[in-house]
């Protein structure tokens, strides 16, 4: 994981029944979606969000996502994601992830790059201008 503190974003989310399965453990594919929220909150904290880079014409679709699960989450565990950027970001955006529990045991580590695509030449692009200023401050 990156060293840089500032590029660094922790966020605590309590498991839903729903987000769990038959034996009470949080449903494999669920970790990508709190790697989603990490992501979301983490770019939040730059004064960004997802729906104003949309409205902008960018997208950023995952073509990458690697989980490595430790220790299963439960029903009513609260949960904590720290997601933190890996590099500073071109045509691409990558994170690190780690999900603790209450207890700071490691349940899952993560990573996803993202593309920043032109929504309008439906092309990769480069990093809006706006949101490298706001990571090098």
């Amino acid at each position: 994981m990156m060293s840089n503190p500032l590029n660094s974003h922790e966020i605590q989310l309590r498991v839903r029944y729903a987000e769990t399965d038959q034996m009470g453990m949080v449903y494999y594919g669920n970790y990508a979606q709190y790697f989603e929220v990490g992501r979301v909150e983490w770019l939040r904290e730059f004064g960004v969000s997802y729906k104003s880079m949309e409205d902008e014409g960018i997208l950023l679709p995952v073509v990458s996502l690697n989980v490595r699960y430790k220790k299963s989450a439960r029903y009513d565990d609260l949960i904590k994601v720290k997601t933190q950027l890996v590099k500073m970001p071109s045509a691409t955006i990558e994170f690190d992830y780690e999900i603790t529990n209450e207890s700071g045991e490691i349940l899952t580590l993560g990573n996803t790059v993202l593309v920043f695509i032109d929504v309008n030449r439906n092309r990769p692009t480069r990093c809006p201008k706006y949101l490298l200023d706001k990571l090098q401050n």
